[in-house]
């Protein structure tokens, strides 16, 4: 009798079958862009958004170029606080507030759906008139000191060309050109000051303008450079504001500026996005400065 035990079979090797990709969920993928869109436009509309400087109408204040945040809430929400302009018009505000003189603020024109961006001079009750370029408020001449001139790099996007500035054209010691800017420092009754441009007297513009008393729910506002701003002191048709501005049109009070590009840049082009930015705007307050109160 043999005894040798019996071989045993091997046993099979296990082929683990590899799991099925996972499809994308495209739905999915869609809902949270949706979503994510929807958040930002609930903080724009809400909260803050950016804002880009179209034009010199705020100069020396802003410049073509200048990239700010507007905050939404201070003055309440109305039915422009919206990021696209799709609302009719409706009357009132949301936790409404008045702004205070001399703040910086976006608003919608009232025949058209762009945003301008002016500095607000006169509120309801207040008595605004312009005598050969002199603003007055209630009466009394607004304190008015001549600065000298601001020199003003030439770039892109402050090209200094226009009918007044093209006389402003200077060359620096450093040989770049500037736009030589007359600058006046402005001090409204509650002490808020800041600079303005003007280049002097020009007859048949808003350099004359009024008296006019502002409405109830309403505000005066003005361009800081005075003869290039389509503001209240002209029609609509003029492309300004027809007058005082009613409260509802208000979108926001621009707080700061993030950043400032000189007009190169080229969007397939990274580099320029840094080659282009301006030096020493990055955060520039613009709150205004304020005094004591003018007498």
């Amino acid at each position: 009798m043999s005894d040798t035990t019996p071989d045993l079979a091997a046993p099979a090797p296990v082929i683990k079958a590899k799991p099925e990709p996972k499809k994308t969920d495209w739905w999915a993928e869609l809902k949270g862009i949706v979503w994510l869109v929807l958040g930002v436009l609930a903080v724009w509309s809400f909260i803050a958004k950016p804002f880009y400087i179209p034009s010199e109408s705020m100069m020396p204040t802003l410049i073509k170029g200048d990239r700010l945040i507007v905050t939404k809430y201070p003055y309440g929400w109305s039915y422009v606080s919206p990021s696209f302009h799709v609302l009719p018009f409706m009357k009132g505000r949301i936790f409404g507030r008045m702004p205070v003189r001399g703040d910086v603020v976006i608003l919608k024109p009232p025949t058209e759906n762009s945003d301008y961006i002016k500095r607000v001079i006169g509120l309801p009750g207040d008595t605004i008139e312009v005598n050969r370029g002199i603003l007055s408020l209630n009466g009394t001449p607004v304190k008015r000191v001549d600065m000298g001139v601001k020199m003003l790099p030439i770039d892109a996007n402050v090209p200094c060309n226009s009918p007044l500035e093209s006389e402003a054209r200077k060359t620096g010691p450093d040989g770049k050109d500037y736009c030589e800017l007359p600058i006046f420092r402005e001090t409204l009754p509650n002490g808020v000051t800041y600079d303005t441009v003007d280049f002097g007297y020009q007859p048949g513009t808003g350099d004359d303008y009024g008296p006019v008393t502002v409405p109830k729910d309403h505000v005066f506002v003005m361009g800081d450079n005075r003869d290039e701003s389509a503001d209240s002191r002209y029609e609509t048709w003029q492309l300004g504001l027809g007058g005082p501005i009613a409260w509802e049109n208000l979108g926001g009070r621009a707080d700061f500026i993030t950043f400032s590009y000189d007009g190169t840049t080229q969007i397939w082009n990274p580099l320029t996005w840094f080659s282009a930015l301006r030096g020493g705007r990055a955060g520039i307050n613009l709150h205004p400065t304020k005094t004591a109160a003018a007498k």
